[in-house]
């Protein structure tokens, strides 16, 4: 079938609100990966609701637009087509963080190296003003062809600089076991940190083969962020090394300015682990 200048080809994955189709787009001659917002997500909302829904997919679209880094899935066209509202990006060969995972931790270098990458391309975002609040090993592609980690799905992205009336104080948005303590009591008191902490959360998954915190309920999943403390990754996983151990445990502290106080510095660190340097938050 067609959306708009899209021949659907397949269905690549499913979001909560969002069905990413593989397509072929005819004036550009190009396959692309397109997201368009599931009909069945919208039908049973309150109109209020469901601009609320398409207001956070166009400011997906605004943010991701603004968005040019080698480790971020480009985005090519916005649009919308007999109602139904739909993005196109750059298709990208290869898995998911999240796929790569299910076979286990990966090791210490390769698993800085992807973080160092996908730091770097936030830090890239929140230059630009632009937060994820959804970083996670789902939202991460691995580029089969060169090994780059690539950061997509600004579903949930605050454009930092606007008065953000989608976010409602006690929302919580995002996904539990990634999520910083302070987004999972308010989404809308997330800074720059909170996206630091995910960056750990993801490493941590990475290093030990399982999230920091996952309960049987989401409640109880939120409750472990806010109240407990990180089983260290070593004590998982002896295989990890200290310094990327510490590197880890200091992106998940409770208080989001013990964290570093950006992405670029979390980037700056594993590169300075990955070259045997002395790191700067050595343990005492």
């Amino acid at each position: 079938f067609r959306i708009g200048d899209y021949e659907v080809i397949g269905t690549l994955g499913k979001g909560g609100m969002g069905v990413v189709y593989l397509a072929r787009q005819k004036t550009a001659n190009r396959t692309v990966a397109l997201k368009v917002i599931r009909p069945e997500h919208l039908a049973g909302m309150t109109p209020e609701q469901r601009e609320r829904a398409l207001t956070r997919f166009r400011t997906e679209a605004q943010a991701a637009a603004k968005l040019d880094h080698d480790n971020m899935v480009t985005l090519y066209d916005v649009g919308e087509s007999n109602g139904q509202q739909f993005l196109s990006m750059r298709y990208v060969e290869g898995k998911s963080l999240a796929d790569v995972l299910r076979f286990g931790p990966i090791d210490n270098r390769a698993a800085a190296t992807y973080i160092d990458q996908v730091s770097r391309a936030v830090e890239d975002a929140h230059q630009q003003g632009i937060l994820h609040r959804d970083l996670k090993p789902q939202n991460i592609l691995i580029d089969s062809k060169t090994d780059r980690a690539l950061v997509t799905d600004f579903g949930l992205a605050k454009l930092a600089e606007q008065e953000d009336s989608l976010t409602r104080d006690g929302d919580v948005m995002g996904t539990p076991q990634y999520m910083s303590p302070e987004q999972a009591r308010d989404s809308a008191s997330v800074t720059l940190q909170s996206d630091v902490y995910a960056l750990g959360a993801t490493l941590y998954h990475m290093l030990t083969g399982r999230p920091v915190f996952q309960a049987a309920t989401v409640w109880e999943t939120l409750r472990q962020v806010m109240d407990r403390q990180p089983v260290a990754p070593r004590q998982l996983n002896p295989a990890i090394d200290l310094d990327l151990d510490t590197i880890c445990l200091k992106c998940l502290e409770k208080d989001p300015a013990r964290r570093y106080d950006t992405a670029g510095a979390l980037a700056d660190e594993l590169q300075r682990y990955l070259a045997g340097v002395p790191i700067h938050a050595r343990p005492i």
